[in-house]
């Protein structure tokens, strides 16, 4: 399709149609328009998503896309979308297995259209399987993947950052992989092929390198006693002003750095680094001394050491700590604080600076863009096929 406001970025030139939808799917387009696909997010013509889930122009998922508004179970709805899948390179959709097919939009349809697009599919629990049409959400899928047992101390009911494990890390990125590797493919082969990312196999893969690690017999399946969740040394902890920071000097040398930090060069009870057994009470010892000053006074401590220490900030204070403004990693823009796009391109740079699409806003340009004349797209506002939002 012609884009008259063409992006530049390593993905440039590509076309996306993501199908309206919740959490990683969308992600997963807001990654492909940051590195500069024209990514076209198909909304409902009647404009009522979940209020749970729609967040209208402070979504930042919806930076830089383009977005028409069709209804989908309409004939006429159904063929725009399909006309827009003959013209794409990828289609993105996050519907329950058999969905885009009852609605004449499924992978057999569209590859009629189009043979070499790659048809991304985004579900929780996958395509197939007895639990493919459960209800569920990203604590639910980390917590079957195996991807959640290790998240929280011992004794304690597991829980992990939300969406970052799961609708983020095994949900969105696998998408994003799999559709480039697709489209690799097809532009050598000429043909397209469909995608099942889902968060359960997504994060489930994320397990391996802790598996190499219980293979190796420095990670267990018992909480507390591996390598990465069980040592002093590798945790976070409470200081005097409610706030955290966080330890990870797994190396000897980063060890010994630590204790001449902290003073404990010469204590007897932090001499051994690896033995389990004393991992309680040196935690215990540690979250004494940590407790006794606020977080700005241990950044001191710290200051330009290897020591792998970072204080626990949240994302308001992450934007103004020194290394992410020089790296000039948040921005704010319209109000709202955001992250900007990752990662980055030496000669394509990525397009986060984007506005965050209203509903329909280019509704009218998108269907010249397929060559329908003025008439035709009056027709089709006019019987609620489509709606061009003001």
């Amino acid at each position: 399709m012609k884009n008259n406001n063409q992006k530049t970025g390593p993905l440039s030139g590509l076309t996306v149609i993501e199908i309206e939808g919740i959490g990683p799917g969308p992600f997963a387009g807001m990654m492909l328009a940051d590195m500069g696909a024209d990514v076209i997010v198909v909304e409902r013509a009647s404009g009522k998503a979940d209020a749970s889930t729609d967040f209208g122009s402070t979504d930042i998922l919806k930076r830089g896309k383009r977005s028409i508004a069709v209804d989908l179970k309409s004939d006429q709805g159904r063929n725009i979308v399909l006309e827009l899948v003959e013209k794409a390179d990828g289609l993105i959709e996050g519907m329950r297995p058999g969905v885009m097919e009852r609605l004449g939009l499924g992978p057999d349809e569209c590859f009629t259209q189009n043979p070499k697009l790659i048809y991304g599919r985004m579900t929780g629990w996958g395509q197939t399987g007895p639990m493919a049409q459960r209800a569920g959400h990203d604590l639910n899928y980390i917590g079957l993947s195996g991807a959640l047992w290790y998240s929280g101390k011992p004794g304690d009911a597991p829980f992990a950052p939300p969406t970052l494990a799961g609708d983020i890390g095994g949900g969105a990125t696998y998408l994003v992989i799999g559709m480039l590797a697709a489209l690799l493919n097809a532009k050598s082969t000429g043909q397209g092929q469909v995608i099942d990312a889902n968060i359960v196999d997504g994060s489930a893969n994320m397990m391996n390198l802790i598996l190499t690690m219980v293979a190796t017999k420095t990670a267990s399946f018992e909480r507390g006693k591996s390598l990465l969740d069980g040592p002093h040394w590798f945790d976070s902890y409470k200081t005097s002003d409610d706030k955290a920071i966080t330890l990870g000097p797994l190396e000897v040398k980063f060890y010994k750095i630590m204790l001449e930090a902290l003073n404990l060069q010469n204590d007897k009870d932090f001499q051994v680094q690896y033995n389990p057994k004393l991992w309680p009470t040196q935690k215990e010892k540690l979250q004494a001394i940590f407790i006794t000053k606020p977080q700005v006074h241990w950044n001191e401590v710290f200051k330009g050491l290897d020591a792998c220490y970072a204080p626990v900030l949240n994302p308001a204070e992450a934007a103004e700590h020194e290394h992410n403004q020089a790296r000039g990693y948040y921005f704010e823009k319209d109000g709202i604080l955001q992250a900007a796009a990752a990662p980055r391109f030496s000669e394509t740079p990525t397009n986060d600076k984007g506005d965050i699409v209203a509903r329909g806003a280019n509704t009218n340009e998108i269907l010249k863009e397929l060559g329908m004349g003025e008439a035709a797209i009056a027709r089709f506002n006019a019987d609620g096929s489509v709606v061009q939002s003001s």
